[in-house]
């Protein structure tokens, strides 16, 4: 990252012009107190590479969030054409469809505090998490697995496991069209098939959040939104599926990439271009582990109703648990995209970014289309997360927004700062209970390991991708 080059534009943008290998220029959102943070590890520098590669369209773009990751940075969208550009498994990342949901519920803060780790508890019991996580009880056949990797929450609906409303609530209605198992290899199936209704490691959580600011009046009340209300989120993706899925299609680009003539500025990069075999199969094999995240979340969510419903003995229609909506943050595909007025197909790969469509966009179904698509941005165990919405300025961020607060400390480094301090009465004292499957995931996740979200989420709504309807504020959460 040395001599790199960075200007601000405005309080919300900056922009690195140009140089070296870049065939486009970079933009980044930040506003000052975001940019302190950018010249931390070389999340920038990899915003430069991903400029670096064949018919990239517009800017390589990063959001407030952004932190280094694997070739792109995490919090990084970049445009590629359909004709000429190509697809890079490393712009996806390994945790396919790594994505969040929020489940409403019609209860009030009141009702739960007195049963909140009494829930939580339950959950835990529920949904195995950690490393390695397997679900004992839900078991599925080749055919299904086959099912699952085509059709996405639509098998759920199938097997009484969520209601139909719950399919306009996902993006892209829970199926990405032209996932194939047969581009899934062996091991991938074989990791992924017990992972089926688990939570995962690291960052992936269920927590339970109360409504604390009505920010936009009018779309809170379209999205069933109310002041002291309890919300359910639920952040998990593809597991060892889409993990292996990544894997093998980096080595196999690796392998293809001298016939093509790509020259690359980080082997991380390993990319195919669109007009060939090789990308095709790839986006097939990376919509099945997409399906098959739509499918871990539905299952993890069923399991939360079903904790609920314990607790209360209550059904969970009673309680209100419907969903509000599932975002992807780890993706690429096809969409079409206005670049120098003239409408083209291209390939956006979001990762650790989420889809944010504005008002009338006719890909969301009617309930959302004069809202706006709702963007879940969760932020860390302490403070505030966020639902926010699609504006008309999304078009220059290839309609993309921020998925979260975004790391500032590597795993390691958190942990040595978190040496001799007890996370979890922290957060107790603070009124939040969390549960963990490792004992060192808390100091992992801790809050000082992230970016205020409140920074973060005002860089995107100062700029104009997205606008704010609610704050909650998180009161428990069950940690991978």
């Amino acid at each position: 990252m040395k001599g790199l080059k960075v200007e601000r534009i405005d309080p919300y943008r900056l922009m690195i012009p140009r140089q070296a290998c870049m065939r486009t220029h970079g933009m980044v959102y930040a506003d000052a107190t975001i940019e302190k943070w950018l010249y931390t590890d070389e999340a920038l520098s990899q915003v430069v590479n991903v400029a670096c590669l064949p018919g990239i369209l517009g800017p390589s773009i990063a959001m407030p969030d952004i932190h280094m990751g694997y070739g792109f940075p995490i919090g990084g969208v970049a445009a590629f054409s359909k004709k000429d550009g190509v697809v890079s498994p490393g712009g996806v990342g390994y945790d396919i469809n790594c994505g969040i949901r929020c489940v409403l519920t019609n209860m009030h803060l009141d009702d739960i505090v007195p049963l909140k780790e009494q829930i939580l508890q339950r959950i835990f019991t529920k949904v195995p998490s950690g490393v390695g996580s397997k679900h004992k009880v839900l078991k599925c056949t080749d055919k299904e697995f086959k099912d699952i990797i085509t059709q996405g929450a639509r098998w759920l609906v199938k097997k009484g496991l969520c209601p139909d409303v719950d399919l306009e609530c996902h993006e892209d209605f829970g199926v990405l069209p032209g996932a194939d198992p047969s581009n899934i290899s062996e091991r991938a199936k074989l990791r992924g098939l017990p992972e089926l209704g688990t939570l995962g490691s690291g960052n992936h959580f269920i927590e339970m959040d109360v409504v604390d600011s009505i920010v936009d009046k009018d779309v809170a009340k379209a999205f069933s939104l109310f002041e002291n209300q309890v919300l359910i989120l639920i952040h998990t993706g593809s597991r060892g599926l889409g993990h292996q899925v990544c894997d093998d299609y980096i080595h196999a680009m690796l392998r293809t990439l001298p016939a093509y003539g790509i020259d690359l500025p980080d082997r991380q990069l390993a990319c195919a271009p669109l007009a060939y075999d090789d990308a095709h199969t790839y986006l097939s094999a990376m919509a099945g582990a997409a399906n098959f995240a739509f499918v871990n979340r539905g299952m993890v969510t069923h399991l939360v109703r079903s904790a609920f419903e314990e607790v209360f003995c209550r059904s969970w229609e009673s309680m209100g648990m419907y969903l509000l909506y599932d975002c992807c943050h780890n993706i690429a595909k096809i969409e079409e995209i206005l670049v120098h007025g003239k409408h083209v197909e291209a390939c956006i790969h979001r990762k650790g970014a989420t889809r944010a469509l504005p008002p009338g966009d006719d890909r969301l179904p009617p309930r959302f289309r004069h809202t706006g698509q709702p963007v879940i941005v969760p932020g860390d165990m302490g403070r505030s997360s966020y639902i926010l919405t699609g504006e008309e300025g999304s078009q220059e961020t290839f309609y993309s927004a921020c998925h979260g607060a975004g790391r500032l400390m590597s795993r390691h480094k958190a942990r040595k700062q978190a040496k001799g301090r007890s996370i979890s009465d922290e957060l107790h004292r603070k009124g939040i209970y969390a549960v963990a499957a490792r004992g060192s995931t808390l100091a992992e996740e801790m809050p000082d390991a992230y970016k205020d979200i409140s920074d973060v989420v005002n860089t995107i709504s100062g700029a104009g991708i997205a606008r704010v309807v609610a704050r909650m504020r998180p009161l428990g959460m069950i940690k991978g």
